[in-house]
């Protein structure tokens, strides 16, 4: 179909729905990145070109369009097939729940079941992880966008955030979102490799969502993940390089109650094996099934051993995954 003739036939958002839906699925595009479907990537890529509410689509499926926006819609949708980068990047925009945050291509695509995990606790006025009470600090461990350092912050009020990134790129990216949601007096960016960066401290409160793909997942890539930064995903042969970075250091930056949170991915096996003593406690999500875990400083007193022996933290048990209260 010409330009010409897409323009003149294509009149109403839905039109443009249809017509973007038939595109991907022909297309063989992936999703992922906000998105699992066809239908929910083109309506984000629609409504969110309009500047119009992404969690609103009926109302305006039936709204004639202006020429100029059929014509901005018809090249945003052959942008997303032809250079198959994620809707995201074409319209540098990403959310996590209600909160807004820009993206490119320096940084990954938001999306965390810790953040979740947070969303579901905002909405419900209750607190996360099941904190005993609001932390005062607040770590965000390979920060990327700053999503969860932000999500954090609006969700502890009172609390101190620090967001680390080994990543120049996306702490300018990191900077732009805490400036844009009035942060920049709570949320402290730090350029660091984990939780070695000097000026770390400790902390009531560390959350990270690391790279954890493993290094064949990620040579299978589809071209959307790959637009990603290769940093942001590489977890190594197993996917844990930098998960166990974290459990070694993560001791030393716990305030005494203080409590880590980590999401791994499919790593949870690797993880129980390696240190069958440490007494993880897994977290679903309305997608996900022990992809999260928390563990209390008390936790890293001891030795954790090395991988396959048992470590010395006591008669310590694996708790059992926690079931989300979302349908």
């Amino acid at each position: 179909m010409s330009e010409t003739t897409q323009l003149s036939e294509l009149i109403t958002l839905r039109d443009f729905l249809r017509f973007a839906v038939s595109r991907f699925r022909e297309a063989g595009l992936a999703f992922g990145h906000g998105t699992t479907t066809a239908l929910d990537d083109a309506a984000f890529l629609l409504l969110e070109t309009l500047h119009l509410p992404i969690d609103s689509l009926e109302p305006w499926l039936d709204a004639r369009l202006t020429r100029a926006e059929r014509t901005q819609l018809s090249a945003v949708i052959e942008t997303r097939v032809v250079t198959r980068k994620p809707s995201a990047y074409l319209t540098h925009s990403a959310y996590l729940g209600s909160h807004r945050f820009y993206v490119d291509e320096r940084v990954i695509v938001p999306r965390s079941f810790i953040a979740e995990l947070m969303l579901d606790a905002e909405a419900e006025g209750g607190l996360p992880f099941g904190l005993d009470g609001p932390p005062s600090s607040v770590a965000d461990i390979c920060t990327g966008s700053g999503c969860l350092a932000i999500v954090a912050a609006h969700l502890f009020p009172a609390a101190e955030v620090t967001a680390v990134d080994i990543s120049r790129d996306a702490l300018a990216v990191a900077a732009q979102n805490v400036k844009s949601h009035a942060l920049a007096d709570r949320v402290t960016l730090v350029e660091g490799d984990l939780l070695s960066g000097g000026r770390l401290a400790r902390f009531d409160l560390i959350v990270s969502n690391p790279p954890y793909v493993t290094a064949a997942a990620v040579a299978r890539f589809p071209a959307e993940h790959k637009a990603e930064p290769v940093l942001a995903h590489l977890g190594g042969d197993d996917g844990m390089d930098l998960v166990r970075r974290i459990l070694a250091a993560a001791g030393r930056h716990l305030a005494p109650e203080g409590l880590l949170v980590v999401e791994v991915g499919q790593g949870r096996a690797t993880l129980e094996a390696e240190f069958p003593m440490l007494p993880f406690l897994w977290f679903d999500t309305a997608l996900s099934h022990g992809e999260v875990f928390a563990l209390p400083a008390a936790a890293f007193q001891g030795d954790m051993g090395s991988p396959g022996k048992r470590s010395g933290l006591g008669k310590a048990k694996t708790k059992p995954a926690k079931t989300s209260r979302r349908p």
